[in-house]
């Protein structure tokens, strides 16, 4: 098996031209570093050095000593990322869907740090779909998703229900429009949660139609342009010509639920970390 060694050596005796050097310079004697270039020569099955005259690099060798180098760097690097990974503490990766509101999401990165945890953070927004993949295979630790939705296997904290608002262009009567589309996510992305809200609002006999958008940006445009609605749960989306009135009739809350493997944990207190995610969830919820 070619090892590091064996590369220390190449390189190593290809600087040096001259055995005793070379041993010295990698902390070995001259007959291991000799035993350790054969090993080489016969793995890679080409001769690196002509030994008649001295020792130099054969054409083979020469060809080879760039790639030995480069392979050496590699490994150094990856040592030092290593190292710096290790001194820098843990991480912890956190997922969130879209829907939650941005200075929502952002006390919700923090709240560890804000806790005294030295983990560094870093947050990815996906959909729910997706989250719930991520933290099952371990790339992610954490989760905010939609609810409800199918954990396979997957823990989970309480649901927490924030408020929402109806966006919908302006009127002269504060009435919603009739007639429009509500702007909504792809249905993949959280088919169990997409499926509740639109059986909910269709739960007072009213027709149900929809218009699928990228993001909440997306629907805002088309609210902006009087093509359609949008139920949001950010406080601060707007735009001219656009009125907003609480999604009360029928209730629309966005129904969130933080989840993590509970097989892939590790050390630490995972559910305490979900409670603590989930406490800055609910605190948003009390001050609406």
């Amino acid at each position: 098996m070619l090892t590091e060694r064996h590369l220390e050596i190449f390189v190593a005796l290809a600087e040096e031209e001259h055995f005793g050097a070379a041993a010295q310079r990698v902390g070995i004697t001259q007959p291991p570093l000799s035993q350790g270039l054969r090993r080489l020569e016969a793995l890679l099955g080409v001769r690196l050095f002509e030994r008649e005259r001295g020792v130099f690099l054969t054409e083979e060798g020469a060809l080879l000593l760039p790639h030995a180098r480069r392979a050496l760097a590699a490994l150094a690097e990856l040592r030092e990322t290593g190292a710096r990974e290790h001194a820098d503490g843990r991480r912890l990766r956190l997922g969130l869907a879209p829907e939650v509101p941005a200075p929502l999401a952002a006390d919700v990165a923090a709240a560890p740090v804000r806790a005294g945890d030295r983990a560094r953070i870093s947050t990815v927004t996906a959909p729910t779909a997706t989250l719930l993949s991520d933290v099952a295979s371990g790339r992610l630790d954490f989760a905010v998703v939609r609810h409800p939705a199918v954990l396979h296997g997957l823990a989970a904290g309480q649901v927490i229900l924030l408020p929402t608002w109806i966006l919908a262009p302006a009127r002269p009567s504060a009435t919603a429009p009739r007639g429009l589309p509500v702007a909504v996510r792809p249905r993949g992305e959280a088919p169990a949660a997409h499926d509740l809200f639109v059986d909910t609002l269709a739960s007072r006999g009213r027709r149900v139609e929809t218009v699928v958008v990228t993001d909440e940006r997306a629907g805002l445009a088309l609210v902006a342009a009087g093509q359609a609605v949008l139920v949001t749960a950010d406080e601060a989306l707007t735009a001219s010509r656009v009125e907003r009135r609480p999604a009360t009739d029928p209730p629309l809350p966005l129904r969130l639920r933080v989840v993590w493997n509970p097989r892939r944990s590790g050390s630490g207190d995972p559910a305490g970390t979900a409670r603590l995610l989930e406490d800055v969830l609910a605190a948003r919820k009390a001050a609406r």
